[in-house]
């Protein structure tokens, strides 16, 4: 239909009487400057300034969201949008909104989500305080950089506001927060299933309003520090458990048959200790990754991918018991070893150095099988489908 409307820019809002108006006049511009037919949708997060009548005497459609958030806010005008094509921003004022044939040049590409770069690295422009020192330095390039490494996500900003993405592209994402981490999940979950994204570089202004932020810097950095965290159980359990088995591994290896001398340092049961506890700790934590990625699964938070399909098919609760009991058989005949040597002195003094070498070693083993068991049975305990569940 010729006046179907093509694009929904969609504003947070709470309290933002000072720079709504100036926002809102920019969208229009921008629209007209696109050539498209558009609609302007406020999601008032309950403002007490008369946020909303600012809006709707400029023609902007106001939604009303009761749950407080930033992600509620988003969520409800969003889901509220008429059209198939979706520009967010804040409304404080810091995003030019006229500005938006380059995330319609993306869209029209083909690509799902069209993030803004506001860093310099991305072609992005920083006005004259409208970033903090430690932000724009620290904060997030560095957050932008564990985002690129744990999901393998093209973008230089990972936390530009400003972005664009088709309503087909945000419901398959199935986001599920309601506060600041949701801009993090949507990149997320749009990286976690395979859609297409892209970046443009946009200018980020210093906002008009005279009270300070509701962005508190340290509380939201960690929050969405932990969120990108807990959404890659690989990098956070899998890939250092891993490393640990590894350098434990490369000491209990030589340790276990007697010192080993660096030039004058000697290694010897103390460092043994230390290397069958990183075997032991290393295991665990890549139980855990097993663990996370099968919670994650479950709950639809975290994709199938074809190597967890070859690992499910291929894992049972049998298979892992029999796994296990393999480094607790060869700790048992390490223990028995010992025992019938100290049997062979009339249970008398042994060779503290190294009877103390054959127990760690034991212990080592028999701390490995028990782990790989009981993973077993809680990864078999979560595969069990209740009457809700099926």
């Amino acid at each position: 239909m010729k006046n179907e409307i093509q694009l929904s820019l969609v504003m947070p809002c709470l309290n933002e009487a000072e720079t709504l108006e100036g926002c809102i006049r920019l969208a229009l511009a921008g629209l007209k400057k696109a050539d498209v037919i558009g609609e302007i949708l406020i999601a008032d997060n309950g403002s007490t300034d008369g946020s909303q009548q600012i809006a709707e005497s400029l023609g902007a459609r106001v939604v009303d969201v009761p749950r407080k958030g930033y992600g509620s806010a988003l969520r409800a005008g969003i889901e509220s949008a008429r059209a198939e094509w979706i520009i967010m921003g804040d409304s404080d004022g810091s995003y030019d909104w006229s500005d938006l044939v380059p995330f319609l040049i993306k869209l029209r590409e083909g690509y799902d989500l069209v993030m803004g770069c506001r860093l310099p690295a991305g072609g992005g422009t920083i006005a004259p305080g409208a970033m903090p020192w430690l932000n724009r330095w620290l904060g997030n390039p560095v957050l932008s950089s564990i985002g690129r490494t744990l999901f393998s996500i093209p973008t230089t900003d990972f936390h530009c506001g400003m972005r664009a993405f088709s309503k087909k592209a945000y419901e398959q994402m199935e986001l599920r927060t309601y506060g600041m981490e949701f801009a993090t999940e949507m990149v997320v979950k749009a990286a976690l299933k395979n859609q297409r994204i892209t970046e443009v570089p946009i200018t980020l202004h210093k906002d008009g309003r005279s009270r300070p932020p509701h962005l508190r810097r340290w509380r939201d950095g960690w929050r969405h520090l932990r969120f990108m965290l807990l959404f890659s159980p690989r990098w956070l359990f899998f890939y250092p458990g891993l490393l640990a088995i590894v350098v434990g591994f490369l000491l209990f290896a030589p340790l276990s048959l007697g010192p080993v001398w660096l030039g004058n340092l000697k290694l010897n049961n103390g460092t043994l200790c230390v290397a069958g506890m990183m075997i032991n700790l290393g295991l665990q934590l890549m139980g855990f990754g097993l663990l996370g990625k099968a919670q994650g699964v479950a709950k639809g938070l975290l994709p199938v991918t074809p190597l967890w399909s070859r690992c499910v098919g291929w894992f049972s609760l049998e298979k892992g018991i029999l796994v296990g009991l393999a480094p607790i058989l060869v700790g048992i005949v390490i223990l028995l070893d010992a025992i019938f040597a100290w049997k062979a002195t009339g249970f008398g003094m042994l060779d503290t150095d190294q009877n103390l070498r054959t127990i760690i070693a034991a212990a080592t083993f028999i701390g490995i099988g028990t782990q790989i068991i009981f993973t077993s049975f809680l990864m078999s305990l979560m595969e069990l489908k209740t009457d809700r569940e099926s």
